[in-house]
């Protein structure tokens, strides 16, 4: 009996442990990881925002990849962001913008990305050459003051 209790003990908690690693694997990303199935698009930004490699690339609320790595072009000053797109959404137009949104508040950031009208598509490689960048909450305060300091 008390062995039996043991083993129920230790399948319990091996059990705890697997969802556990499972639930932190979901919530950082690392689990939609793979290497064959998506093409690389890139696009620049002024400003990132706190954008992250893993960060979600998005279309209309779905999930169609995720940004692979952000670079600094120290001659344009600008943030190259890197997305991996799956083949399955290879439709979007030449004239797609790229925009950094925020879910929610203070939720993560995510690029939101909103297909054109362009007979061409994006292909492999390729730059969007359409951005927004991110809204920084501290700008966007200090315009507020500033603006409201002018009026007085």
């Amino acid at each position: 009996m008390f062995r039996s209790m043991e083993l129920t003990v230790g399948a319990f908690v091996g059990f705890g442990l697997a969802a556990l690693f499972m639930l932190a694997m979901q919530a950082s990303n690392l689990s939609n990881l793979t290497s064959a199935g998506h093409y690389s698009i890139e696009a620049r930004f002024d400003n990132i925002g706190g954008l992250k490699s893993r960060s979600s690339v998005k279309v209309s609320g779905v999930k169609v990849g995720q940004v692979s790595s952000i670079n600094y072009d120290s001659e344009t000053f600008e943030a190259v962001v890197v997305m991996h797109i799956e083949d399955q959404y290879d439709k979007f137009p030449m004239d797609t913008i790229a925009s950094i949104f925020t879910s929610g508040l203070l939720g993560e950031q995510f690029v939101g990305l909103e297909p054109g009208g362009d007979e061409k598509l994006l292909e492999h490689q390729s730059e969007i050459r359409h951005t927004q960048s991110a809204m920084v909450l501290e700008q966007i305060i200090g315009q507020f003051l500033f603006s409201k300091s002018d009026e007085k």
